[in-house]
């Protein structure tokens, strides 16, 4: 494996284990794998916070059928844009 990749992986899993803290329903840390796997998709895909939290707002609702509140999801997005984009400069 090589130093993009690796760099690749260690930001996934810091975006996986913040989104698994996030816990946004209380039903543990164990119950997101399939929205946190869309949730890191969007990051990879998107820059800005406000586009990444109302797809992170969609994804979760979809999933649960209820809605987080939009300042919560926000809260998220800015720490996951804020692990892309320095995860791979820190390692």
């Amino acid at each position: 494996m090589n130093n993009l990749e690796q760099n690749m992986r260690a930001t996934n899993e810091m975006l996986f284990k913040t989104l698994q803290e996030w816990d946004p329903f209380s039903i543990g840390e164990e119950g997101y794998d399939t929205e946190i796997a869309d949730s890191i998709a969007a990051v990879h895909r998107m820059d800005h916070p406000n586009e990444l939290a109302k797809k992170i707002q969609e994804i979760y609702e979809f999933s649960f059928e209820e809605w987080i509140p939009m300042e919560s999801c926000l809260k998220v997005a800015y720490k996951l844009i804020e692990i892309k984009n320095t995860g791979s400069c820190s390692l």
